[in-house]
């Protein structure tokens, strides 16, 4: 070490100052420090003798045993102070105690402003610091052995004493490394083992007697030369691979692994592998990498049930296989997989047994078989089949999984009268595929022969079919015949002295005929009621015969869809609008298809058919419009609607043909249809009783005003038949043939009938020949014979009388008529004498003709002079009676 004034150090000054033990010390670093710098030391034993544990709290300083504290990445002080803590443990004493360091930046002196040239340059000591040592792992000495010197510049003007700190000094109890104090050489005290310390760091102080450090701590490092002196080892005791037979050479096996633990990438680590021998010892089944160690397969036939396993005895040697280097041996068991190669055979091939008849689910044989293949496994599991002889699915094989047997049973029962013996034919086949070596021949399947003998035995009845299916029409009559169900005897072959009976418990839709085995209906069978919802129906039949034998048979009694219902339709009350839309009426039908949809309409009405008519939409539907602009009101239309079974439904459709834009809008008002068949509102019915009312009342006043008068004159009763006069007949009368009738005269020009001209009405009459009517004019008996003068002659037409004469003639006598009318025979008035009559149309031209008429015109008489044909018809048919 170059000389250098006292107390002063280059890089750095630590100064330590004594604020209060334990407690704080300060450094002045400066402002940029470089990774592993020491920063300053600590004196630790001060504050606590027996530190177990040291450390800091800021991640960017490490502190060592001896105090020295290190920076452990590059730190810029970003301020002007910097703190951290060093933690003291004592895990025993259970004692706790903290350094506070603080870093402060060092102060930089301004230097004086020169010329350039006058610069002077200084000399910088260089920094000591020997080249790491080496020493050989397991040296043989002699120890102490020298290992390296270290000496500061500074021991020509100060007398230095080094010192050292490391794993090899302080914490090794035995201590593998020392320092002379005086002279700076490093010595090894023993052997050391590469494995347990591949190197030291060993820290060198320098001081002076009075404890002045002129040097930096020197960072020593001491490296240990690796010796050959571990055997390599595999990581396993036994490595055990598995690989399937008949594999193809190159197929992988497995792999060995080994280690090393010298110095890895040297010789010393260098692995080869080989295979020593193999077990047994034959032709070599596997090749083994020399430097990977990956076992291969290289016997093209590996047949597990010749070689089942081998065993391989491996080594691995280091120094890249040489002879002087290390090995070591190991095992590998390599297992041969099994694989399907090897048929199953049976160990018989002929078998025989016997089995009674009509058994069920019972064993009759087992049957074995051997196989090469491993035991247990897919490639061994035996699995049995019936080749031929069993079309009547009667026989069934199962294999016996714990001994690999085929258990052949009866599962339908055999008949010894329709044979006395089955011949089966039985094979086998394995559970997996069949996997066969290279160049191998194709493997056949094993087969073998079973006869069974039938045992006869007393056997029940037998029903022929077994299941029996009936369709019985929906809703037929109680007791209704559907159907004969009986069975047989299989000894005689017919049904002699069996009964049948159906036991309890069953649905109660059908009883059998105990002798017969007819079936009859017990009830009205319809789909939708309860339980027959479902439409079927299972009943067990039992057949008994002379020996108690049994046997069972079904019935399954379906009940079939009939036309029992009608269509109706959903809807019948629809209001039209002035827009006339079509109206979809709809139908529905209980029954199912084909006695359903689709439906056909008709209107039965024929005069409302005229007025409607009906178009289809779908199966479902039609639509109602009407056919031309009818009167507004409601019809009640008659549609009858028939289903695809032909019955017919009535419905009555009630349409509301009303004056509106929205159906809203009528309210239920109603108009009057003239001529149709319309519904009457309140107030129509209101006007005609008050009609009927008036029209009585008319009817009282005429009775009356026609009894009020007094007949003085007797006149021919029949006097009044001599006229004719107009009535509003709308039909043809009934032809009668009276007396009182009396033909027309031929002196009369016309028959008589009355005519309304204008305002007034007037009657002309004619009278009979040879027959005179009194007068009323004059009172007491006159003639009523009209003569009209004219030039002193005398008018023939003295036929002709006015409305007066006519009204004062039949006044009296009509009510003489009418008040006998009135009386019964017992001469009391009748109740019933009153008849009201229907509204029959509008009237007349004629109008009324009755004695409350108004009409007094006396000369209107000139209409006799034009009768219609049918009046002169019905005249001459007078004359001529």
């Amino acid at each position: 070490m170059a000389p250098a004034a006292p107390r002063l150090v280059l890089g750095l000054l630590v100064l330590s100052l004594c604020c209060e033990a334990c407690k704080k010390v300060i450094f002045h670093v400066p402002s940029e420090l470089e990774a592993d710098k020491l920063v300053g030391r600590v004196d630790l034993k001060e504050c606590l003798q027996s530190a177990e544990f040291i450390s800091s709290s800021d991640g960017n300083f490490k502190v060592l045993e001896d105090g020295s504290v290190y920076t452990t990445s590059a730190l810029s002080l970003s301020a002007e102070k910097k703190t951290f803590t060093i933690l003291l443990k004592d895990i025993q004493e259970q004692v706790e105690k903290k350094i506070h360091v603080d870093l402060v930046e060092e102060e930089k002196k301004t230097p004086n402003t020169r010329h350039a040239r006058d610069t002077v340059l200084k000399r910088t000591k260089r920094r000591w610091g020997p080249i790491p040592s080496v020493m050989i792992e397991n040296s043989l000495g002699p120890f102490p052995l020298q290992i390296q010197q270290v000496q500061s510049d500074t021991a020509q003007n100060y007398t230095i004493y080094y010192s050292a700190s490391g794993p090899g000094i302080d914490q090794d109890p035995k201590g593998l490394f020392y320092i002379e104090r005086e002279t700076g050489n490093i010595f090894a005290t023993r052997a050391v083992d590469r494995e347990q310390y591949p190197s030291f760091q060993i820290i060198c102080f320098a001081t002076t007697p009075d404890g002045y450090s002129p040097e930096v701590p020197l960072v020593h490092t001491i490296r240990i030369e690796d010796d050959n002196d571990n055997a390599p080892y595999f990581t396993q005791d036994l490595f055990e691979f598995c690989v399937p037979e008949n594999s193809r050479p190159g197929v992988v096996v497995g792999k060995v692994i080994a280690e090393d633990r010298d110095e890895p990438y040297t010789l010393h680590t260098t692995l080869k592998y080989r295979i020593v021998s193999q077990t047994p010892p034959i032709t070599p089944a596997f090749s083994l990498h020399g430097d990977t160690g990956v076992i291969s397969v290289l016997l093209p036939q590996l047949d597990r049930e010749l070689v089942p396993s081998y065993t391989l005895l491996v080594e691995v040697r280091d120094m890249a296989g040489q002879p002087f280097g290390l090995c070591t041996t190991g095992t590998v068991v390599v297992k041969i997989e099994d694989t399907n190669d090897n048929a199953p055979t049976f160990k018989q091939l002929q078998y025989e047994t016997r089995v009674e008849e009509n058994r069920v689910n019972v064993e009759v044989l087992r049957v074995s078989v051997v196989d090469l293949d491993e035991p247990g496994s897919p490639g061994s599991g035996a699995v049995y089949e019936i080749i031929r002889g069993n079309d009547d699915q009667a026989f069934e094989i199962t294999t016996d999984k714990n001994t690999n047997e085929g258990i052949l049973c009866v599962v339908k029962g055999l008949d010894y009268e329709t044979a006395k013996q089955r011949i089966l034919v039985i094979g086998v086949n394995n559970e997996a595929p069949y996997l066969l070596a290279p160049h191998s021949q194709q493997l056949s399947q094993s087969t073998c022969s079973v006869t069974v003998h039938v045992l006869d035995m007393d056997e029940g009845p037998v029903f022929k079919p077994c299941l029996l299916r009936l369709d019985v029409k929906e809703c037929e009559d109680i007791g209704t015949a559907i159907g004969r169900y009986v069975a047989e005897d299989p000894e005689t072959g017919n049904s002699e002295g069996i009964r049948y009976r159906i036991p309890p418990g069953q649905c109660n839709w059908v009883n059998i005929d105990d002798k017969s085995g007819e079936i009859r209906t017990v009830r009205v069978l319809d789909r939708d009621i309860g339980e027959m919802r479902r439409g079927q129906c299972n009943v067990t039949v039992l057949a008994i015969d002379r020996n108690g034998k049994t046997g069972t048979g079904t019935i399954q009694v379906c009940i079939v869809p009939g036309n029992k219902n009608f269509p109706r339709i959903t809807q019948t009350d629809y209001i039209m609008c002035r827009d006339r839309k079509p109206i979809c009426l709809t139908a529905q039908d209980g029954d199912e298809a084909p006695y359903s949809a689709p439906f056909e309409y008709r209107i039965n009405d024929r005069r409302l058919a005229s007025m409607w008519k009906l178009t289809p939409h779908d199966d479902n539907s039609w639509y109602l419009s009407p056919k031309s602009d009818i009167p507004y009101g409601i019809y009640e239309i008659p549609v009858s609607v028939i289903d695809n079974g032909g019955k017919i439904g009535e419905n009555i459709v009630r349409v509301n043909l009303c004056d509106c834009v929205t159906p809203s809008e009528c309210d239920g008002r109603t108009r009057q249809l003239a001529g149709g068949n319309v519904t009457l509102g309140l107030w129509a019915i209101l006007a005609m009783i008050l009609g009927s009312l008036l029209l009585l009342l008319i009817l009282i006043t005429i009775c009356g005003c026609c009894g009020a008068g007094v007949m003085h004159r007797q006149v021919t009763d029949d006097c009044a038949n001599h006229n004719l006069i107009i009535s509003n007949t709308e039909a043809p009368g009934e032809e009668v043939m009276d007396h009182n009738i009396i033909p027309l005269q031929n002196t009369c020009d016309q028959g008589g009938y009355g005519v309304k001209t204008g305002e007034q009405q007037t009657f002309e009459m004619v009278k009979g020949r040879g027959h005179t009517l009194e007068s009323v004019k004059g009172g007491g008996h006159q003639t009523l014979g009209s003569v009209k003068e004219g030039g002193g002659q005398t008018m023939m037409d003295t036929c002709r009388y006015s409305y007066s004469e006519w009204h004062n003639f039949t006044h009296p006598r009509l009510g003489e008529k009418v008040h006998l009318c009135r009386q019964d025979e017992e001469q009391k008035h009748s109740e019933d004498y009153l008849l009201s009559y229907n509204y029959e149309g509008k009237g007349s031209l004629a109008g009324s003709v009755g004695c409350c008429s108004d009409q007094h015109e006396e000369e209107a008489l000139d209409f006799l002079d034009q009768l219609e044909p049918k009046f002169r018809t019905l005249a001459e048919t007078c004359i001529k009676r």
